[in-house]
């Protein structure tokens, strides 16, 4: 089972040792490239990081709007998304190349995931920006959903993901994380979640047992508590 992590979103997670602590507890990393959040210096950092750690290096592409983290629909314009989403992959692409790193990986972020799980034409056009840069990048999505019907039927290989440090409704998408629950913060209940996952099912918020079908296990860098959370995990799988 593969962990990967969201990273190069924030200053202060790099300052304090996030990032590099939690390269000791997952396979690979999603890099923030410029979209919701992130620069240039700091994809770099996490592609030397990473590239010394043997953690596996994916792009984090995400909506242009760094005022919000990313974490709200846009309605843009096809080609606009089109444009940016490819955009951002292929900037980290060129930076993690100059550094003898490939890319292994693409994962949607925030709003644009959330949007892809429902809108198959959004999951489309991910999926063609993908494509574009390397039709031979894995592509993560939520599993069960419909995002990785449309990738499948694009060609790419897909990775089915599920989170362990977040909470799941009934239907098997996300918890909104509007609400103070959505959020798993106790490395204990992370680790529980994750064993549940590993057996194949999840216990949803109104008690709920929600089928999962995973391939990898996500833990975002900034919820609180993450590099205790990761040894938690991977101490489970």
């Amino acid at each position: 089972m593969d962990i990967n992590s969201d990273m190069g979103e924030l200053n202060r997670l790099l300052a304090d040792g996030t990032y590099e602590k939690l390269m000791d507890h997952v396979t690979s990393i999603n890099v923030a490239c410029g979209g919701h959040a992130g620069d240039e210096t700091m994809m770099e950092a996490m592609v030397i990081m990473a590239k010394d750690k043997g953690v596996n290096v994916g792009a984090h592409p995400g909506y242009p709007d760094q005022e919000n983290f990313g974490r709200f629909d846009m309605d843009m314009d096809e080609n606009e998304l089109l444009d940016t989403v490819r955009d951002q992959i292929q900037l980290l692409v060129d930076i993690a190349s100059n550094h003898g790193v490939e890319l292994t990986h693409v994962k949607p972020h925030g709003a644009l995931y959330n949007r892809a799980v429902h809108d198959e034409r959004i999951a489309e056009i991910i999926g063609e920006a993908i494509i574009q840069v390397d039709p031979s990048f894995k592509v993560m999505g939520l599993s069960g959903s419909k995002m990785l019907t449309v990738f499948d039927a694009l060609g790419l290989d897909t990775m089915a993901e599920a989170f362990a440090d977040r909470t799941y409704e009934s239907d098997g998408t996300l918890r909104n994380r509007k609400f103070d629950d959505a959020l798993i913060t106790d490395p204990i209940k992370a680790g529980e979640q994750a064993k549940q996952m590993m057996e194949g099912h999840v216990i949803a918020v109104d008690g709920t047992s929600v089928p999962i079908d995973a391939q990898t296990l996500c833990i975002h860098s900034d919820t609180p508590n993450a590099v205790v959370i990761a040894k938690a995990v991977r101490v489970v799988i």
